[in-house]
């Protein structure tokens, strides 16, 4: 298998765990041939390294060319692909159905139809059973090409031909149904890319009825399994945009329901069945439903410590970024952002193990989050530490939502700390900001303005500038397109602070006391 860059070479070995590790060699080793012995060497040294350095390996290889050390790679790499496989055969139901449809197209080839046709009747069940729809078409229509190029016992079966014939015309509607959906859901998740949260009815009508033009036609009753996940998935997609976190909630329920009431499929789609716990928790989080989000929480954590052992690499990132996501958020509604950041390290060390494979967004946002934690409890310098951290990574236009609130975080957290000196310049270059990403709204502008008004007046917290800025706020807070806002920052339980001197999280805890929501 042909690789464009050494780099995917080094970095898949160094992906590889001591068991992988330990499989390759007995793989490699099964034969004794020169070649064999050049690339485990080649291995070795690689797997030595904490950065690529291709001079050491000329030294280590006598000789070599550099066209031969590319050949070497090459091989090399496509030796440690064959290995994860054997490993993921057992592991990954489709790979396991993907071999047997090998088994059954050399024994095809060999001339042994009757031998080919007995082994895909054998599979086809299991591709049914775990709903790999594509690969049960594939051995659908497999076994209609014996059937078609030679005679087979079959035609002494009542009917069995025409089963397979109508198995694989209503397999063929389950795939153009799935393609539709997938497509849907690939479509509006794109608009979320492209506008975000709806600000306006305009941006609401346009979103609903580009969802209506998208969806498909569909029989709810006949859906199959992927079909009623799809579809589920692109309306919490919707609702999500639509910044409707009831309707949101209730369809990432259903979404995880389906795996609940499935476990095979549970344990066979982990991502998918966390991503739907993911939903969940962000909708409950949205609704301040501080009990379920607990209860929700606790199962993902669960799921992960009874599956830990069969997940990979992708889905312990996966886990890490949404229960890290998740377990932050439960802080934030309990007012506990002193205990939050106890928890903390385990996850930085999480962080720090999974960097290289996480895009510069999941680092943004988790920075972000560990820096609203700090904030909250009066720990001022450690969240301008972590919003340094996003100010200076040049991420362009990406998470431009995070970029701006991160401004303004960081805009504050110097007002906290009384940096008075840096104020004027920060709020102007805070604004241009604002402007450039054309992101700004009536919430943000509002907290800007309070800054500005206060600088002007002096050191003293200003109460009626407090009071006037609360006001503004309550009103806002009653706003759905403004709403979203307070997700970012609770600035209101921030303004509250002020009047009140406490910090944040007091203000959090004040609430819930009271029987308010946090």
């Amino acid at each position: 298998m042909p690789i464009s860059t050494t780099d995917q070479l080094f970095k898949l070995i160094k992906s590889l765990n001591k068991s992988e590790k330990r499989n390759f060699k007995l793989f490699a080793n099964r034969t004794q041939q020169k070649i064999e012995a050049r690339f485990i060497r080649l291995f070795d040294v690689l797997d030595g390294m904490n950065e690529y350095n291709e001079d050491l390996v000329f030294k280590r290889f006598s000789k070599l060319s550099k066209s031969q050390l590319s050949n070497l790679k090459r091989h090399l790499y496509s030796q440690i692909l064959s290995s994860l496989r054997m490993i993921h055969i057992k592991k990954e139901i489709d790979i396991e159905i993907r071999e047997q449809i090998d088994f059954a197209r050399i024994l095809y080839g060999k001339g042994l139809y009757m031998q080919s046709l007995k082994l895909l009747e054998r599979v086809k069940g299991l591709a049914k059973s775990s709903n790999q729809d594509i690969l049960h078409y594939e051995i659908l229509e497999f076994e209609k090409l014996i059937e078609e190029k030679h005679i087979t016992r079959s035609r002494e079966i009542a009917n069995k031909v025409e089963d397979l014939i109508d198995e694989s015309a209503d397999r063929c509607r389950i795939l153009m149904s799935t393609n539709r959906l997938t497509n849907l859901k690939l479509k509006i998740h794109g608009l979320y890319i492209k506008i975000g949260h709806v600000k306006d009815q305009k941006d609401e009508f346009i979103v609903r009825d580009y969802f209506r033009s998208s969806l498909p036609d569909f029989d709810e009753a006949s859906l199959t399994f992927f079909e009623k996940v799809y579809l589920n998935q692109s309306y919490v997609w919707l609702y999500y945009i639509l910044m409707d976190f009831e309707k949101c909630f209730e369809h990432a329920s259903i979404w995880t329901g389906l795996y609940d009431d499935s476990p095979t499929m549970m344990h066979e789609n982990p991502d998918s069945y966390m991503r739907g716990l993911h939903y969940c928790l962000t909708s409950l989080f949205t609704l301040k439903k501080t009990s379920e989000h607990s209860l929700y929480l606790e199962a993902l954590h669960s799921f992960y410590a009874e599956e830990e052992k069969t997940l990979n690499t992708t889905s312990k990132i996966i886990y890490f970024l949404y229960y890290s996501s998740a377990y932050m958020n439960s802080h934030y509604l309990q007012g506990t952002f002193e205990q939050g950041l106890e928890g903390l390290p385990p996850l930085l060390k999480m962080l720090k193990k999974y960097r290289l494979r996480l895009d510069q967004h999941r680092i943004l946002v988790f920075y972000y989050r560990t820096a609203w934690l700090n904030f909250g409890c009066g720990r001022f310098s450690e969240s301008i530490d972590y919003l340094n951290e996003i100010i200076n990574l040049k991420a362009g236009h990406l998470r431009e939502d995070i970029q701006t609130y991160s401004r303004l975080l960081h805009l504050l957290a110097h007002f906290e700390m009384g940096n008075y000196a840096l104020m004027e310049y920060l709020e102007k270059s805070v604004s241009r900001f604002f402007d450039k990403m054309k992101n700004r709204n009536k919430v943000q502008a509002e907290l800007l303005g309070y800054v500005r008004r206060q600088i002007r007046v002096g050191l003293a917290p200003d109460e009626k500038l407090l009071e006037d800025t609360r006001e503004k706020l309550v009103e806002l807070l009653k706003d759905p397109y403004e709403s979203r806002s307070f997700i970012y920052i609770d600035s209101l339980a921030w303004v509250e602070s002020k009047l009140r001197k406490c910090n944040v999280q007091d203000v959090i805890q004040n609430r819930i006391n009271a029987g308010g929501e946090s």
